[in-house]
């Protein structure tokens, strides 16, 4: 791997992260903190994102930016079960397990149709 190809994967990598951190905020501002719905958001726009990667077939390095610098740094794992670790502490059972479902059912459906469009491109 080409030190360029490191330096793109910092780069892009911040990038996604302060994007993720707007667009949750955004979204966290707007439906209240009740629900975590900006991970929720910006977790199944990534899923849907990695699916066009997916579907397109790009080299490995183009893969590598774009799948795990942009979207990799974009998604977060550790946010969704930091929020539902949280939410189960406040006894908030149902809003726990609803965000684990929505996450999970519709996280693997944009996956599926973000594949289904980049195989289409």
């Amino acid at each position: 791997m080409s030190a360029l190809v490191w330096f793109g994967v910092l780069l892009i990598g911040g990038t996604g992260s302060v994007l993720r951190f707007l667009i949750d905020g955004m979204i966290a501002d707007r439906a209240g903190r009740t629900f975590p719905f900006g991970t929720l958001t910006v977790n199944i726009s990534g899923a849907v994102l990695l699916g066009i990667v997916t579907g397109i077939g790009l080299d490995h390095d183009a893969a590598l930016l774009a799948g795990t610098a942009a979207i990799g740094s974009y998604t977060t794992f550790s946010t969704w079960m930091l929020e539902t670790h949280r939410v189960s502490e406040e006894r908030q059972y149902a809003v726990a397990f609803g965000n684990i479902v929505l996450s999970l059912v519709f996280g693997v459906a944009g996956a599926a149709l973000g594949r289904w469009i980049g195989s289409t491109l």
